[in-house]
């Protein structure tokens, strides 16, 4: 393995744990970014690097801090693992079902649909009919998701009521994942911080729109606002669980990326994600069925990414005082025993 000249390569040697060392890097992130220079690339050059100093404790009780920051953060990426698994099955059974049409495709082979009982099979037609642009299943039809969505319908007002707002930016967003969430006092939030979010909302980056920003919304609080740079998406006609595994699915980020226009931040009017069809059956019970397996989920997934961010913070609180001293190990496993 090598790295090109933009990167300091640390090797530790038998006085120094080399996740200690990725700890205390972390923990001296912000102060690190004195030692920068440049204005466009910002870079802390080799002598700088060299002349770092930390205060270092036994190897012995290197590996007691590690032990227990380790510990948070293996759940953490446990968690981040689980999600990831949830929302591909939630998003396979949504291709499973409304893309690729298999339970259709099955009864017109005379087969039973896998995986399904008898009463769901029952739901589906047995044929497939041609449209102007593809097949479906008799009885369905393609809408847009104008058509059963609406596209950032509420907007933050100058009368609503809020004493704080609690601003969700793009940079924030992360496939799924909101990594901060900052409060303002109402009338110091920026001048982004327009869009109005509900529970059952799926929320789309405008802004560089293949790097795939988004979440989705589940009993938010009443002063949760989001960028101006995000789309959001209410479902008026369908279940919320369907909206957000259509949206969420690898091709539309291509679609929508190949779709942006702008230099340094191409981006994509939300027109354009209105514009997206989804197949739909005849009547709802189909999408009650798919929303009764589909949402609890994405439910699941969002407990998760709420205790993620309970132990990241808990983390983030240890290091420090774990690093100096400040606190001992012992000291915080009794506290964890205590439930404290």
């Amino acid at each position: 393995m090598a790295t090109s000249q933009d990167f300091v390569n640390w090797v530790c040697g038998p006085d120094l744990d080399p996740a200690f060392l990725k700890y205390v890097l972390l923990a001296e992130r912000e102060a690190l970014l004195r030692f920068a220079s440049g204005t466009t690339h910002q870079t802390i050059y080799y002598p700088e690097a060299k002349a770092f100093h930390l205060c270092l404790p036994q190897l012995d009780e290197q590996k007691r801090i590690v032990t227990v920051l380790g510990a948070l953060d293996d759940k953490i990426e446990l968690n981040r693992r689980m999600n990831a698994t949830l929302e591909a099955m939630a998003r396979a059974l949504f291709q499973s079902w409304f893309v690729d049409f298999d339970p259709v495709r099955a009864k017109v082979d005379g087969q039973q649909p896998a995986g399904m009982d008898a009463a769901t099979a029952a739901l589906f037609p047995d044929h497939l009919e041609h449209t102007e642009s593809s097949l479906l299943p008799m009885g369905w039809r393609f809408a847009s998701i104008s058509e059963v969505c609406a596209i950032n319908a509420s907007t933050l007002g100058p009368r609503d009521d809020l004493a704080v707002v609690e601003y969700v930016e793009i940079s924030e967003v992360r496939r799924g994942n909101v990594e901060r969430v900052v409060r303002y006092a109402r009338g110091q939030e920026p001048s982004r911080a327009r869009r109005r979010v509900r529970h059952g909302d799926t929320v789309i980056s405008t802004v560089r729109p293949d790097r795939g920003s988004y979440f989705l919304v589940l009993n938010p609080p009443p002063e949760r606002i989001v960028s101006t740079g995000f789309a959001v998406i209410t479902p008026t006609q369908v279940p919320w669980s369907l909206i957000h595994a259509a949206l969420t699915q690898p091709e539309v980020f291509l679609h929508l990326g190949q779709m942006a226009d702008g230099g340094a931040y191409p981006a994509v009017r939300p027109e354009v994600i209105g514009a997206i069809s989804i197949a739909l059956p005849h009547g709802p019970e189909i999408l009650d069925v798919f929303h009764r397996i589909a949402a609890p989920m994405f439910e699941r997934t969002a407990v998760n990414r709420e205790e993620s961010r309970t132990l990241a913070a808990l983390r983030d609180t240890l290091l420090p005082k774990l690093l100096s001293g400040e606190l001992r190990v012992p000291e915080v496993l009794r506290a964890a025993e205590a439930g404290l």
